[in-house]
């Protein structure tokens, strides 16, 4: 796997803004990525992950930002995410600490996470499988709708959560909420991938022009 020159924070939040979400609604994440030894695996790296949304991130105020329920799930979530990306071998007796923070919740919150998390493992020049894109997918009055807002979890009815390794088209992890016939699982879960490849194109765009940048910096 390919090691790319660090990107610039602000440039790579402008990114997540540009790419987790439709044009007219935004899910900004904060995220930090570290490395410690304080739990180490004699053969590769252990990838710790961590969850939490801001208390002003919804309309009301959250009194417990991690450590809930559903906090506990997406940090699970994440974790199996990133251990399938990470090329943790390569990382002996360490540890890979991710953490992200939703500030502003608009829906697609542990997949602005995982579009926010891989930019930030590049930008630490950690090598990975491939990249990793996540969308979710939801079948609303017969139709199949990608990248879901708010107003649209909010409805119900069945959704998913799909992170994809785009080049492979391999999954790193798949969740669905709730039933759905299998008649639409095909047509929702296609219109998940495509989202993530959509996503792909955009973030390996961006990368490939920030080294193309660095490069002609350092060449002048």
């Amino acid at each position: 796997s390919p090691h790319f020159p660090p990107l610039e924070n602000p440039g790579v939040r402008a990114l997540q803004r540009q790419v987790a979400c439709e044009p007219h609604r935004v899910t900004p994440v904060c995220w930090q990525m570290r490395g410690s030894r304080s739990k180490a695996l004699h053969d590769r790296a252990l990838v710790n992950c961590q969850y939490s949304m801001a208390t002003f991130s919804t309309g009301e105020r959250k009194r417990r930002p991690h450590g809930d329920r559903k906090s506990s799930e997406m940090t699970l979530h994440l974790k199996q995410t990133f251990e399938a990306a990470i090329l943790t071998q390569l990382y002996p007796r360490s540890q890979i600490d991710i953490y992200v923070q939703i500030l502003q919740a608009d829906g697609g919150n542990y997949c602005a996470c995982v579009n926010a998390a891989t930019l930030a493992t590049i930008d630490a020049g950690i090598p990975m499988r491939d990249y990793v894109c996540a969308s979710s997918a939801g079948f609303i009055e017969d139709t199949p709708l990608a990248d879901l807002n708010y107003v649209e979890e909010a409805a119900g009815g069945p959704q998913v959560a799909l992170a994809l390794l785009p080049k492979s088209d391999q999954i790193a992890l798949l969740e669905m909420n709730s039933r759905l016939h299998e008649d639409h699982l095909e047509q929702v879960i296609e219109a998940a991938s495509k989202a993530c490849k959509d996503v792909y194109a955009v973030l390996d765009q961006v990368v490939r022009d920030h080294v193309h940048e660095v490069t002609t910096l350092l060449g002048e």
